[in-house]
């Protein structure tokens, strides 16, 4: 198999990756076909899937851009993934010029690639590191030198957590976050559910046993469950809802049926 010269040579490019296997969902080209040949498997389940990720994508756009009209401009962005066209950094610095962004993820090839187009932005820096290690995320030089933690942040955890099982407890790890942060920070969620789905969801379940297979577990979680992690945060309007109907750009009849798959909300500290 030929490596890249974009690929780190201690990344094992025959084991799929979460990051890239998303990346390819959304027409990416930072992917290897054993991604490729892994999300077309859960499309056999779900042909819906790259609509999923597309919905995501633009709930997370709108989301920035209403954090920077509420005057907060720092953007702390967790499981960050390959920065496809349109992410955090240009969407907040488009609305907001030096608006500082940090982008954190394991995955190394996410974080070598991130590196790779944040080269000449002095607002904007990448770490190498978990969400289930709080203080390690904290205590990163990158988020020392572009974050003032004493004033409101904007925490993105999109599309994340629901590779967090239970076990690990990542209740725990966004409460570190939040008590970590100021009051009047914006945190911002997309979840997997089989909630909104438009097939059955033993069908469904399909795609949770391939990133089972490939040991990422996909956590699908219900409303309740979701709607925990905003704990010790007031919801902002309208809410926790299905993705697609988070304050959106176009009328919902217009959308496809996909786009409302699983939860999407944004909460604000008192």
């Amino acid at each position: 198999m030929e490596r890249p010269a974009w690929a780190p040579r201690s990344i094992d490019i025959s084991v799929p990756s979460v990051s890239r296997i998303y990346d390819y969902y959304l027409g990416g080209s930072h992917n290897f076909e054993v991604d490729r040949e892994a999300a077309r498997k859960a499309m056999e389940f779900l042909p819906g899937l790259p609509k999923i990720m597309q919905a995501n994508r633009a709930f997370m756009r709108r989301a920035v851009r209403f954090a920077v009209a509420e005057g907060v401009t720092q953007f702390l962005d967790i499981g960050s993934g390959i920065p496809t066209f349109g992410n955090v950094h240009e969407v907040a610095q488009n609305a907001c010029p030096g608006a500082p962004v940090v982008y954190v993820d394991h995955d190394p090839v996410a974080v070598a690639h991130s590196r790779q187009v944040l080269d000449g932005n002095p607002d904007a820096g990448v770490v190498g590191a978990d969400l289930r290690k709080p203080l390690e995320i904290l205590r990163s030089a990158e988020v020392r030198r572009l974050l003032d933690l004493e004033r409101p942040v904007a925490l993105m955890l999109v599309a994340v957590l629901h590779f967090v099982e239970d076990s690990d407890d990542p209740y725990a790890a966004v409460a570190q976050l939040r008590d970590a942060l100021a009051p009047g920070s914006l945190l911002v969620i997309t979840h997997a559910s089989y909630e909104g789905i438009p097939m059955p969801p033993e069908r469904a379940g399909g795609v949770v046993d391939v990133y089972k297979d490939i040991r990422n577990p996909l956590i699908m979680r219900s409303r309740d469950e979701v709607a925990r992690f905003f704990e010790g945060y007031d919801m902002v309007e309208p809410g926790l809802v299905q993705t697609a109907s988070w304050r959106p750009d176009t009328a919902p009849e217009d959308e496809d049926p996909y786009a409302f798959s699983g939860f999407a909300g944004v909460g604000r500290t008192a």
